[in-house]
């Protein structure tokens, strides 16, 4: 009975994730970003900000980055304005401000909305077309999905969740295996 509820599972995450590789966006120099590029990495796509509160995790996703990027793993920044104004510059500026001030060297998309009615293609598939436990309208800036080597969110993390969390590790670790 495990066993068959563990094959279903990973049908259903396999059916999921599939979907995400079809997506295509802008990175914040303008050039053209298919998820596809993406496809056998695990992924860590988080809503960042330049004025937040939570900024400066950015250090602690540049580190995460760094240390499992060998392995497969990608950290994708999605600027957003959406919450309290805290995104203010424009792309140029963005990309200029997390090279500067957070030596950011991992993906970054154009800033666009990531809630509403008018949000981003990729958000609009991670707080809706996912499984039940992982939809949902992004609260704040720095919420974290997770996404797997197949291209299925295995995790949602809201923004207090720190990078350094023993359950945020654990979970990309089984992710890169």
């Amino acid at each position: 009975m495990k066993l068959l509820m563990f094959l279903i599972m990973t049908l259903a995450s396999t059916a999921f994730g599939q979907e995400i590789y079809k997506i295509s966006e802008k990175s914040i120099k303008g050039e053209d970003f298919k998820m596809e590029s993406l496809k056998g990495k695990a992924v860590l796509i988080v809503n960042i900000a330049s004025k937040c509160g939570y900024t400066y995790q950015l250090e602690g996703l540049e580190g995460l980055y760094k240390k499992y990027k060998d392995k497969g793993f990608v950290v994708l920044g999605v600027p957003t304005n959406d919450f309290g104004g805290q995104t203010p510059q424009d792309d140029q500026g963005m990309l200029e401000f997390c090279q500067k001030n957070y030596d950011v060297t991992f993906p970054i998309l154009t800033k666009k909305t990531v809630s509403g009615d008018e949000k981003r293609e990729l958000y609009k598939y991670l707080t809706e077309k996912t499984p039940k436990q992982y939809q949902g309208k992004v609260d704040w800036n720095f919420e974290k999905f997770l996404v797997n080597k197949e291209g299925a969110v295995v995790g949602r993390y809201k923004s207090a969740i720190h990078l350094d969390d023993e359950t945020l590790i654990k979970k990309i670790e089984e992710t890169l295996k």
